[in-house]
């Protein structure tokens, strides 16, 4: 049997499906009874405009942003949220973020998703030409597109939900590139997998750089919460991270006025590039974990923020094309991926919602088995090449 296909936007055609439930059990056959695709709008405030589709497959629950770029608001099984408590109410619409603002921040007016994607011409630091003005803003720009085609689609033989979309991120005389994302999970899975595929549109070749920025805070991230990466390389970002080179990989409680700490690594995979990557909580009770190619993603930074819960406590665990330093840096050393006119490349992520002890020492088990007869190497300085200056 055919999967059954909703549109939910179409920016060509100027059509959008106000708030309502755009698909529910009784519509598939075999489906869990809770399972539904449902859409809503925000009225009022920094929300206001903003498009969430929220699924539920019948035990995972999350959000994905039309107007932000496809991104991942939050997920919970049952009760347990999985995201983090920004200082940031969001979801913010993007007609309040003035990414290219002065000091090239303005992105982080708008920071609050579980997964965000940063790029797609750029992804790391801000970048400035010799005048002082912005060329490229912190993370790019993707996150704060709004996406120009939505549609829901449910396989009732595979049992699976997509919610899959275009987002366009061009400028006259500079990069066109176009976004087409997908987000795919299976009825009563704990877990989904993103798919995305970026292409140049313009008849001249370009480049593209993109990184998932993936991020936990309380109720999962708490003191003694440890990330488990099966790590060929570990090199400090700079000399405050440096500082914390011995406990790069666990957290602390939450403490006022911390400053954040960033760790670039490579990551070993199976024979076919495959790799797993898991956050656990302190008593290994509860975890997040990623599932991605290292060959797609050959980079994977680890953002520790654990300052105050009311300022952000948070890490973010991130794979990309390259380390989220300034876009002519990473390009000098090789780390961005080059397309031809017309040409497209393609990412894919997994992540897994973890809700009990046997399910993180299962991960646990598949990070340490990429790791067996494979060395570290921990670099206790910022390493040249690796680190902007």
């Amino acid at each position: 049997m055919a999967a059954k296909s909703w549109n939910v936007v179409d920016a060509s055609s100027s059509s959008s499906v106000e708030e309502s439930t755009i698909v529910s059990a009784k519509d598939i056959q075999g489906a869990p009874e809770s399972m539904a695709v449902t859409k809503r709008v925000y009225s009022g405030g920094l929300s206001g405009g903003v498009e969430i589709i929220r699924v539920n497959n019948g035990r995972l629950v999350f959000d994905i942003l039309v107007n932000r770029g496809l991104s991942l608001w939050n997920a919970w099984i049952g009760d347990f949220k999985y995201g983090w408590q920004s200082p940031v109410k969001g979801p913010v619409n993007p007609e309040h973020v003035h990414v290219g603002e002065s000091s090239g921040l303005g992105w982080l007016d708008g920071f609050d998703e579980l997964m965000v994607r940063c790029g797609l011409e750029s992804n790391g630091a801000p970048e400035f030409d010799d005048d002082g003005r912005v060329l490229y803003p912190l993370h790019g720009r993707i996150a704060n597109k709004p996406a120009s085609k939505v549609d829901v689609s449910v396989d009732e033989d595979a049992g699976t939900i997509t919610v899959s979309g275009e987002v366009l991120e061009t400028r006259f005389h500079f990069a066109k590139l176009k976004l087409t994302a997908s987000v795919t999970t299976s009825f009563g899975s704990n877990s989904l997998r993103i798919d995305d595929t970026v292409k140049n549109l313009s008849a001249s070749a370009s480049a593209t750089q993109m990184l998932y920025h993936v991020n936990f805070g309380v109720p999962l991230l708490d003191a003694g919460s440890q990330v488990i990466a099966p790590c060929k390389t570990i090199v400090p970002r700079n000399d405050h991270a440096a500082s914390g080179i011995d406990n790069w990989n666990s957290y602390g409680a939450p403490e006022a006025g911390f400053e954040e700490q960033v760790y670039f690594t490579d990551l070993h995979g199976d024979k076919d590039g495959e790799t797993t990557v898991l956050l656990k909580n302190a008593h290994g009770t509860r975890g997040a974990s990623l599932h991605y190619n290292v060959n797609q993603l050959p980079c994977f930074s680890m953002w520790k923020n654990t300052t105050a819960v009311e300022d952000g406590y948070v890490t973010g665990i991130e794979p990309g094309t390259n380390y989220p330093n300034p876009r002519t840096y990473e390009g000098e050393h090789g780390r961005e991926t080059s397309l031809d006119p017309l040409a497209s490349t393609t990412f894919s992520l997994g992540i897994g919602f973890l809700e009990n002890e046997a399910e993180v020492t299962q991960q646990e088990s598949a990070v340490a088995k990429l790791l067996e007869g494979k060395d570290t190497h921990v670099y206790r300085k910022p390493r040249k090449g690796w680190c902007a200056p």
